[in-house]
């Protein structure tokens, strides 16, 4: 029974990860309703969730290979303007440094690391606290609430511009990065913050989508290193670690065949939608927490 349980959260979370409501809060209200436990802390959420993370590299691998061939680039040339600079310093010549970030690739994996930033600092610290939350409805049914109300309100502001990662800016890249960190929590919906966000930074939607998608992709697989610890925990056995295993196989799998539907879905559809849905499923949590 555990299996088919854990395939069920496996295509819950494939399906909700790329759309603008908590994938986290759909499994946390589910696991509630199955009566599945956090024994193990929260590491089949951060397994379901590396799964999906597999697929994002899985169909994005082109771009994700020229952001790190850009990012070592940087690098490069960052060692080469320090050698420049000592040279310059012992000789008193004045060759030129090197422009670090140039085009639209480089600017856009500077926006990755920036973002990254205060997210680290705010999952980091609120570790502790998600694992308490995600055990009560209560929590999921207001997380979803406040995603709604930001999916609305940005909706109804009619957010957006036309920017795109040569015209962001670094300090709206770690707005964005904060938004992320706060949707550690159960029913916070990590794209419909940094969606909202992006938007409201006036970022185009396509971009905005886009740029939410990748800046997933290190705090999934943080998340899942700091929860891996659990798989030597004693409530974790063999057969359950393998249960798990195969769950974050099936998200993965699940996840290649609807992330792009789900995401060109994330683009098109007016938010005020998932804000309703938001709002539904939120009112549904509470009322399990309290019935």
């Amino acid at each position: 029974m555990i299996v088919l349980y854990l395939i069920l959260l496996a295509v819950l979370q494939a399906v909700t990860e790329f759309l603008p409501v908590s994938s986290f809060g759909h499994l946390c209200v589910v696991e509630s309703l199955l009566g599945i436990s956090h024994d193990t802390g929260l590491l089949l959420e951060a397994m379901l969730h590396l799964g999906t993370a597999a697929a994002i590299i899985f169909l994005f691998k082109k771009d994700l290979k020229r952001l790190g061939v850009e990012l070592l680039g940087m690098f490069m040339d960052l060692i080469g303007n320090l050698n420049l600079y000592i040279h310059n310093k012992r000789t008193g010549a004045e060759l030129k440094y090197a422009r670090i970030v140039t085009g639209n690739y480089r600017k856009f994996t500077v926006l990755l690391l920036v973002s990254m930033i205060p997210t680290v600092l705010l999952g980091l610290t609120a570790r502790r606290l998600t694992l308490l939350t995600a055990d009560s409805p209560l929590f999921s049914g207001i997380g979803f609430l406040l995603s709604g109300i930001f999916l609305l309100v940005t909706d109804l502001n009619k957010s957006g511009g036309t920017k795109g990662p040569r015209e962001a800016s670094y300090d709206s890249a770690m707005w964005i990065g904060i938004c992320q960190g706060l949707a550690v929590f159960p029913g916070i919906s990590r794209m419909a913050f940094t969606l909202c966000a992006a938007l409201l930074c006036g970022y185009s939607r396509k971009f905005a989508v886009r740029f939410s998608v990748f800046m997933s992709l290190p705090a999934i697989i943080g998340a899942f290193f700091t929860e891996v610890g659990y798989f030597g925990s004693s409530e974790m056995t063999v057969g359950l670690g393998f249960s798990f295993i195969f769950a974050m196989i099936v998200s993965g799998f699940v996840g290649c065949l609807v992330i792009r539907n789900m995401t060109l879905r994330a683009q098109k559809v007016k938010l005020r939608y998932f804000a309703y849905y938001s709002f539904i499923i939120g009112a549904a949590a509470l009322i399990i927490n309290f019935v």
